[in-house]
């Protein structure tokens, strides 16, 4: 759900435009999470928009605690532009989720992959 046209915001009487980022969030356990019973929590990756990547990340937190979820750690990885300048390869239905992020002032999870206690051990060996 959207509430107003939030693309650009005024910050000391300049506009700024909203760009995407892209997050990547960990994800505790919660009462009625909806993660499967053995799970310890979650990895998503999500693309939010906002003014700025810490913008994104406060809106990132907010609809997933929302959403009953319980963010523990939220790494950002850039907007779309430094993405590429970064030299990633952005596949079009990666682009086609990131605009709509853009378009509805939204957060979308793009990725949700439950995650295992025994994970960090088979890293670690």
């Amino acid at each position: 759900m959207c509430f107003g046209d939030m693309s650009a915001n005024r910050i000391k009487g300049k506009v700024m435009a909203q760009q995407v980022y892209t997050l990547l969030v960990q994800v505790g356990r919660a009462d009625e999470d909806g993660l499967p019973e053995d799970a310890t929590g979650a990895a998503l990756v999500c693309y939010a928009s906002g003014v700025d990547e810490a913008e994104a990340v406060r809106e990132t937190v907010s609809i997933l605690k929302q959403a009953g979820l319980s963010p523990i750690e939220v790494t950002g990885h850039g907007s779309l532009d430094e993405r590429l300048a970064e030299g990633h390869d952005i596949p079009e239905e990666e682009r086609e989720l990131m605009d709509r992020a853009l378009e509805e002032n939204a957060v979308i999870v793009a990725q949700m992959e439950p995650l295992f206690g025994d994970e960090e051990d088979e890293d670690d060996a």
